[in-house]
């Protein structure tokens, strides 16, 4: 399956207990984890029919396997203008639209935070110049989001919209109410379960304290869904996003039912290793 998802199942089946488990992923053995996630994912009555996501995962770029997903969603979907947006995109090395970028997409990239500015600015510069990539440094706010984008000059209607910035995330993807991405990524908060209704207190200053409190549960966001023409089709293992689509294009390709309580899945820390200074990025040619 993937190199994002080899080796948790491995452990599985030599009866490692969880404990175990934590201490090889906080050592960083990612093989170990990746091994466990693919058994996992092949065993698991869950994750067995064919319209679920999580069959997948694969991780280039993304923090878990929202890269493999991306992929999968298209695939049944289709291609428009092959155009992202996302914000809180980090150092440009962990996200979900870098991997989006080998493969001929073009976009926008928002990130509040100048240090990661700058090594986006010098690992991507040949993609900066080239007109692939726009960037802004700038805090996301419910207020300014929609004057970014036309500052960037973001198409109406584009491909892909990615929104992870630890904190009002339900209430910035609430403002975006002039254009219409066809697929939206959004990190939920996997603490309050599949059923619970909760949206931290809108604070455009809110900075992220490494807590619990910060963005929405799955149900929120799939309720918000709901009212913006959008289907919850899926979320990633580890208990970080949810994937939604455009109502008009879901058809009959994603495994119902659309509600939280199908697609949830619990935050599993373990498995957010970030592979940190071991990513890379160049010029490329698309053969």
């Amino acid at each position: 399956m993937k190199k994002y998802l080899k080796n948790l199942l491995k452990l599985l089946g030599e009866n490692l207990g969880l404990g175990e488990i934590k201490r090889l992923a906080q050592k960083r053995n990612e093989l170990l984890v990746n091994d466990y996630l693919e058994k996992y994912l092949y065993n698991n009555g869950k994750y067995q029919p064919v319209k679920r996501l999580n069959r997948y995962e694969r991780q280039v770029y993304s923090q878990n396997g929202e890269d493999g997903i991306i992929e999968e969603i298209f695939k049944r979907i289709g291609l428009t203008n092959k155009y992202f947006v996302e914000f809180g995109v980090g150092n440009g090395l962990e996200n979900n639209t870098a991997y989006l970028l080998t493969k001929d997409w073009q976009g926008c990239w928002l990130e509040g935070n100048s240090a990661y500015i700058e090594n986006i600015k010098n690992v991507f510069s040949f993609l900066i110049s080239a007109g692939k990539l726009k960037i802004i440094n700038k805090i996301i706010t419910a207020e300014n989001i929609e004057n970014f984008f036309h500052e960037l000059k973001v198409p109406v209607e584009f491909d892909l919209l990615s929104i992870d910035i630890d904190g009002n995330d339900y209430w910035v993807w609430q403002a975006i109410t002039r254009f219409q991405p066809r697929v939206v990524v959004i990190e939920y908060n996997a603490n309050f379960g599949a059923e619970q209704n909760w949206v931290m207190e809108y604070n455009p200053t809110h900075q992220w304290k490494v807590n619990n409190y910060f963005g929405a549960s799955l149900k929120s966001l799939e309720l918000l869904g709901l009212k913006k023409g959008y289907k919850l089709v899926g979320c990633s293992f580890a208990g970080v996003n949810a994937f939604f689509i455009r109502e008009d294009l879901v058809a009959d390709n994603f495994f119902r039912p659309f509600i939280s309580a199908n697609h949830y899945e619990s935050k599993k820390n373990f498995l957010s290793i970030s592979r940190g200074d071991k990513r890379s990025f160049g010029k490329f040619n698309n053969i």
